[in-house]
């Protein structure tokens, strides 16, 4: 696993380019998957993204890279958040074309927020202590968010603040979930915490087992849910979870360091996160992204050997590229997504109505 003040923005450049879910049959025939590459001004890993709407995508990643665009991706910003040249920022949260939260993995753990765009940013949170490892954060709004950590003696870490980030409070340890030998999460694309309504939380893990931890209440108290996907060794186990709602929703995974290998590698869940089922046709090998298009009630998934699409709910997988992504997220009320991945790999992904030709 891979593991105050304001600061002036450095290194900003610009670049120009370019109701019921039907059957699975009449989907697959209906629809199809269009992936439109892009050339921001970047050849950083990218593994956080964030898509406000069609028009406000975020993403971040390593040498403490950041890119945004405000028109739909015609053109695309890069920059570096000042002073983190070294930092590999594994998630991103935005709110609109000036708000975003990054959140590094590894150690020191820091989060940064910008308020104009990327022009300055805030150091709103740091931790050095020994076995902290951030894999992923998330937001119900813009105030109210939830970062979780690797365990540190022998207990998942968990921070949330309610004021925008001025406050970043740490869960008591007494009631965070307590970490089997060998367990923890991945950075892999920010999607190993996901958020909903205004009170629900889920974190996935791996390694030596894979699981689910739910909470009803905001992080306040946890129960915990053992999955089918893949575990007992260090590069396996969950990497990246969606929901529809507040029932239905998928996880994948897998193994990173075999990524053609399709063995217990995604499953999906009615009831909230509280059991889990094995996807009966799974995706075509290990996947670190996983997002949810609700325009076509659609899952799509992404890895380093390329994605795939559910339109059942994470029951069935179907391929639908060979190129790979590590991240992946849909606007939510439009047919139009995203999806990262290394050497500043970004492309535009639109669902779009089949020819009756």
């Amino acid at each position: 696993m891979t593991k105050i003040g304001y600061l002036t923005f450095i290194g900003l450049s610009a670049l120009h380019f370019q109701c019921a879910e039907p059957s699975r049959e009449v989907q697959e025939t209906a629809y199809r998957l269009q992936w439109t590459p892009q050339q921001p001004p970047t050849q950083a890993s990218l593994r956080g993204l964030s898509v406000v709407d069609t028009s406000v995508v975020w993403a971040s990643g390593s040498q403490g890279t950041y890119l945004r665009t405000i028109d739909g991706g015609v053109t695309w910003q890069a920059g570096q958040v000042p002073g983190a040249d070294t930092i590999d920022f594994r998630d991103i949260a935005a709110f609109d074309t000036e708000t975003a939260y990054v959140l590094s993995a590894g150690n020191p753990a820091l989060i940064y927020k910008t308020m104009d765009g990327g022009d300055t940013w805030w150091l709103q949170y740091k931790n050095t202590t020994p076995g902290i490892f951030f894999d992923a954060f998330a937001f119900w709004d813009e105030n109210h968010g939830i970062a979780m950590s690797d365990p540190v003696d022998g207990r998942f870490v968990l921070i949330r603040t309610g004021d925008g980030g001025e406050h970043w409070e740490q869960i008591p340890a007494e009631s965070t979930p307590g970490a089997v030998e060998g367990e923890a999460g991945f950075a892999g694309s920010g999607t190993g915490v996901v958020v909903q309504d205004r009170q629900l939380t889920w974190f996935a893990t791996g390694g030596q087992t894979s699981r689910v931890f739910r909470s009803a209440d905001g992080g306040v108290s946890w129960q915990e849910a053992d999955t089918p996907v893949l575990q007992s060794k260090a590069s396996a186990g969950i990497f990246s979870m969606a929901f529809a709602d507040s029932l239905h929703g998928v996880a994948v995974g897998g193994d990173y360091l075999r990524p053609g290998a399709n063995e217990k590698n995604a499953c999906f869940t009615v009831d909230g996160g509280i059991t889990w089922q094995l996807s009966e046709t799974p995706p075509a090998g290990y996947r670190s992204g996983v997002a949810y298009a609700p325009s076509l009630q659609w899952y799509v998934s992404v890895g380093t050997n390329g994605s795939d699409y559910s339109v059942d709910g994470g029951k069935n997988w179907s391929a639908a590229d060979t190129i790979g992504y590590h991240a992946i997220q849909f606007a939510k009320e439009a047919a139009t997504g995203w999806a990262t991945g290394g050497n500043g790999k970004v492309v535009k992904i639109n669902l779009l109505k089949q020819s009756s030709n």
